[in-house]
């Protein structure tokens, strides 16, 4: 991966040609989108906004040629260039100036919750694009097993019902992933051990952890889908990290091995309860300070 940003770092030809290609191969592996984001916010962290800017626009020129070629759809990369490339851009000039991630997290979900307002004032209902969107799957699955029509159509609509939510959530843990990978690879380049460093510093403002704590509160009184759940998805993005930054502030500071953080990550991906957990103590920690705490307890 160091080898890779170095080359990114070569110049703005470079660092299109993998933001590009990255882009077309994430058509087939979604984490390479990842990829073509955390190119576009390394050269923005390390050279500013002109650079970073320079870099997306190539990226786009080109990743429109491969889309044209390939897909007969150059103006596909549009919707790359809005939903990644300009965020990240504007994401990571946030992290250079404000050199705080927890801030530029709180920017991301703020913008995406954003979003979400304007999708509910001008769209109303999400749920009924979804449904149209689903429709052609929910047909495929009612001609593998036609008994089950009714079942079929309940489990279709209420997952029209959360895609919004779990799209918003998704495209901000997407955006959020790719500008810890930039700033992963800067500090590999620059500032080794730097990254680690300041992700277990990471630390919510108690505005935006108070913020969410109010949408998970009005989602369970509204109970079901709807725009509060929506928005306290995206927030929770924000409250997982922080648990997550405390967990291996702990492993270090007790001296702990890392097979066990390995079995906490194979577990967030396989149950999702061990998510909702962690933001828990994300949460927690925003009041408590659970970190501080910690230290002064006697080392083993």
């Amino acid at each position: 991966m160091k080898s890779l940003a170095s080359f990114i770092m070569r110049g703005p030809s470079q660092a299109a040609l993998v933001a590009a290609t990255s882009a077309l191969l994430s058509v087939m592996i979604p984490v390479f989108g990842v990829v073509a984001a955390a190119a576009v916010g390394l050269v923005t962290l390390r050279n500013g906004a002109r650079g970073g800017a320079l870099v997306a626009l190539f990226a786009t020129l080109g990743a429109g040629l491969f889309y044209g070629l390939v897909f007969g759809a150059p103006l596909l990369v549009l919707g790359v260039l809005l939903l990644f490339w300009v965020p990240i851009w504007g994401l990571a000039l946030v992290l250079r100036y404000s050199r705080s991630l927890a801030l530029t997290v709180e920017s991301a979900s703020l913008l995406v919750m954003l979003g979400l307002v304007l999708v509910y004032a001008v769209v109303g209902d999400p749920a009924v694009f979804w449904a149209r969107l689903l429709e052609l799957m929910r047909e495929a699955a009612l001609a593998a097993q036609p008994d089950g029509a009714a079942a079929n159509a309940a489990l279709f609509g209420e997952l029209a019902r959360w895609m919004t939510g779990a799209f918003a959530m998704a495209l901000t843990f997407q955006v959020v992933l790719a500008l810890f990978l930039a700033r992963w690879w800067q500090a590999q380049l620059y500032n080794p051990g730097g990254f680690g460093e300041g992700f277990r510093a990471y630390r919510l403002h108690r505005a935006f952890a108070l913020l969410a704590l109010l949408l998970i509160a009005g989602w369970a009184l509204v109970r079901g889908p709807g725009l509060l759940a929506d928005l306290a998805l995206v927030a929770g993005v924000g409250l997982l990290l922080q648990g997550l930054a405390v967990v291996h502030q702990l492993r270090v500071q007790r001296g702990s091995g890392t097979g066990w953080l390995v079995l906490l990550y194979v577990l967030l991906v396989l149950l999702p309860q061990m998510a909702v957990a962690i933001a828990a103590l994300g949460l927690l920690d925003v009041w408590v300070d659970i970190r501080a705490r910690a230290a002064r307890l006697p080392s083993r």
